[in-house]
């Protein structure tokens, strides 16, 4: 076997000679401890490898060992409920073998080698088979069905396909492909950086229905679809992306802790164990993949671990089952990207950050979508990816913010004042938006009523008239408005403080589900409209709608229960009727 010789160490940068035949993205084992890295660069006899562990005792000479493969992950029974590090490094079983910390140099196989799954065969052979076509099935948890399928690269003759239980590796079948004769498992490899194929890409017309009601309501993305949460420090990024983990309504959700602080993914590695999926009322890590690259952890597997999360998603897509990918955050990602570059002494752009900065976030949101999966049967699958952004000091002018904005269709932003104000989720409604609205036109009107969007759009109309009311308040004083203005302060108030506010760590408040948040609203505008009626024809005055002991009543809407909603939302509609007569 060839083996390179260091020339030259920086960081988690290594530069050694002597790899030729390597090629750009290949893993090399660096060292005498064969730490994990991978090429990132070639310029004549030189080759730059990126390493994803720490360097410290690296010297000049010391060897490399080159494989001549990409990076890649295992895809196969045993994702599920697992936490893996940025490149697919088990740390459960880390832990078992070497501590609380990695060691460095560990290398251990993504999927357990020794559990047996039992394999129940779809398909019976002999049969012609196509990448993609599901031959059969694994109950990987009581809430996911592992769909095996035939590698997308490999095409042939299925000619053995036994049922039993098999260790991933063990062969369950073979397949004639051309002369030779391949063996089948549970498990293949895939490239992390490379796409996964699929037949075509399809319009993103559902809903993914979060339970936030900000985001339902007034900027809701579609299954498949893109979105964007940046915010400065203490705004709550973290707790929205794990009450979309929580309550979106997908099969499976992926993680990625990617550059966090460590604290944080031990209450995502604590809490998760703990929730009851609400469907089902298993544990939600029963449908969960975590992946934690924390900040302490080396910065160079941190780029890796945004691309192992998303081919993993891919995986579960092209099962049929629709996905989740929370990344958190980004901007680790693009931090390390910097770091990377500037040891590579490229041409920085725009603060530092890599000049191809922009193609890389679009080349990793683009992989989101809803599909039409290869192979056989025919199923859609779709993958929505939801990347939080952490500018420094929230500046939204920011290369990584901007970047992102320029590929993704949904922008919640969230805004450190609303966050004193103690009003979260601190998602602002005048910044935020939402190109999916008019897709989904269709789907929320069978879903939740026909007049859902456009119920939404009045509300957002109180909430712009609002914030220009409040700007003459703040110049000449509230006494100079009219009463029809007082009263459209008084309904946002209502729609800000009762609608809008949620509370993530109150059960019964948590989640909310569509057909709720549609009474909600409606119970909102029914007011503004009964008052408004009610004050033109002089039966009240502004005072009296403000003292209104309905308005308590209203306030506690949110803590309804679902299957009491009915009754108390029309209880609620009579006793505003009275109190406006």
């Amino acid at each position: 076997m060839k083996v390179g010789k260091i020339y030259k160490v920086s960081g988690p940068l290594v530069v050694c000679k002597g790899l030729e035949g390597s090629r750009m993205y290949d893993v090399c084992y660096v060292g005498e401890e064969k730490l994990i890295g991978e090429i990132i660069a070639l310029s004549g006899d030189l080759t730059y490898i990126q390493v994803y562990e720490d360097t410290a005792g690296l010297g000049v000479n010391d060897p490399v060992f080159p494989t001549y493969q990409p990076l890649m992950v295992e895809l196969g029974p045993g994702l599920i409920s697992s936490i893996f590090d940025g490149i697919q490094r088990p740390l459960d079983k880390i832990r078992e073998i070497a501590g609380d910390f990695i060691t460095r140099g560990i290398i251990l196989p993504a999927l357990d080698r020794e559990k047996k799954w039992y394999f129940k065969p779809l398909i019976k052979p002999p049969i012609e088979v196509f990448g993609g076509d599901i031959i059969g099935e694994v109950s990987e948890t009581s809430l996911v069905i592992h769909k095996i399928m035939i590698p997308p690269d490999i095409a042939g003759e299925l000619i053995e396909l036994k049922e039993g239980e098999f260790t991933v590796e063990e062969p369950i079948g073979k397949i004639r492909v051309k002369d030779k004769i391949i063996d089948l498992k549970l498990y293949h490899k895939w490239p992390v950086r490379k796409e996964r194929p699929y037949q075509k890409k399809l319009p993103p017309k559902e809903i993914l229905s979060t339970g936030q009601r900000v985001v339902d309501t007034f900027f809701p993305i579609a299954k498949g679809g893109t979105a964007c949460v940046p915010g400065p420090f203490g705004s709550g990024k973290t707790v929205i992306q794990h009450q979309f983990s929580k309550w979106a309504d997908a099969q499976i959700v992926i993680f990625i802790g990617c550059g966090e602080r460590g604290n944080e993914m031990t209450d995502v590695l604590i809490e998760f164990p703990k929730l009851k999926d609400p469907k089902s009322g298993e544990p939600l890590m029963k449908r969960t993949v975590l992946i934690a690259n924390t900040s302490n952890m080396p910065v160079a597997a941190r780029e890796a671990s945004v691309y192992t999360g998303i081919t993993i998603g891919e995986y579960f897509r092209d099962m049929g089952y629709s996905v989740t990918l929370q990344a958190d955050s980004t901007s680790r990602w693009a931090e390390a990207m910097r770091e990377i570059s500037g040891r590579l002494e490229e041409m920085p752009g725009e603060e530092g950050y890599p000049a191809y900065l922009q193609r890389r976030i679009a080349e990793f949101y683009e992989r989101a979508g809803r599909v039409l999966a290869l192979g056989r049967p025919e199923r859609e699958g779709a993958l929505s990816v939801i990347g939080s952004v952490s500018p420094p000091g929230g500046d939204l002018g920011d290369p990584v913010v901007q970047a992102t904005l320029r590929v993704v269709k949904v922008f919640w932003s969230l805004e450190d004042k609303l966050a004193y104000q103690r009003h979260f989720p601190a998602i602002s409604w005048l910044n935020s938006y939402s190109l999916y609205q008019q897709d989904l036109i269709e789907d929320l009107s069978k879903k939740v009523a026909p007049d859902f969007i456009e119920l939404s759009k009045e509300a957002m109309a109180i909430l712009e008239k609002e914030a220009e009311l409040l700007e003459i308040v703040r110049l000449i004083g509230k006494d100079t408005l009219s009463v029809n203005d007082r009263l459209i302060l008084e309904a946002a108030r209502i729609i800000r403080e009762d609608f809008l506010h949620q509370n993530a760590f109150l059960e019964i408040d948590t989640y909310t589900s569509l057909k709720k948040q549609y009474e909600m609203l409606k119970i909102c505008l029914y007011f503004y409209e009964r008052a408004k009626k009610a004050l033109n024809e002089n039966r009240v005055t502004i005072e009296d709608i403000e003292k209104l002991k309905v308005r308590e009543r209203i306030a506690k809407m949110k803590f309804i229960k679902e299957e009491e909603m009915e009754k108390e939302f029309s209880e609620i509609k009579k006793e505003i009727e009275e109190c406006l007569k």
